[in-house]
């Protein structure tokens, strides 16, 4: 079959025409979803834009609560009390921050070497049988330190329970200090 070019170009020239108006098409179908697009996203910061005006009219709208007089100045606050395990190692803790707090020299393995040494850790521990048992004034709690010489040598702002683990410990390093210089000093019975 023979094609003239005059039929080839009009051939030619419908799809041309064919492709022109689909690409035509398509154009206007992306140009709509952008322009839909555009106008969504609009509206939602039109919309955006009214809630946060809207929250500030709110808070601008609320009246203004009345003056109250002057009051005294606030008190500083008390600092947090620090917390202590209640276990050996928080009641050493315990001791070595008032220790320090009073000039009482010590560490923490001075104190627990002796602690071990005299009650293996027993805050309850008593001796019933030395020399101070037999004289009617045991050795009591961590340290063994016996009632005279608790209260001689107490330091305020702890109990004055003998059984009381940080009582015991600073009391008993109060005395360390001033006998032996510190209780990290002490390497048997004191």
């Amino acid at each position: 079959m023979a094609w003239s070019a005059e039929a080839f170009g009009e051939t030619q020239q419908d799809a041309l025409e064919q492709h022109t108006a689909a690409a035509v098409t398509a154009a206007k179908a992306d140009a709509g979803a952008v322009a839909v697009k555009a106008k969504a996203e609009k509206e939602r910061a039109e919309k955006q834009a009214a809630n946060r005006s809207t929250e500030r009219k709110a808070l601008e709208a609320k009246p203004a609560a009345p003056a109250k007089p002057a009051a005294k100045p606030a008190a500083p606050a008390a600092p947090a009390k620090k917390a202590y395990a209640d276990n050996l190692d928080g009641w050493i803790q315990e001791s070595l921050d008032i220790l320090r707090a009073k000039g009482i020299p010590a560490s923490y393995d001075g104190i627990k070497r002796n602690v071990m040494r005299e009650s293996t850790g027993n805050p309850r521990a008593i001796n019933d049988w030395d020399v101070n048992a037999v004289n009617g004034v045991p050795s009591k709690g961590l340290l063994q330190i016996i009632d005279p010489t608790f209260k001689a040598y107490h330091v305020e702002g702890t109990s004055w329970d003998i059984y009381d683990p940080v009582a015991n410990i600073t009391a008993s390093c109060n005395y360390a200090a001033d006998k032996y210089g510190s209780m990290d000093n002490v390497n048997s019975a004191y």
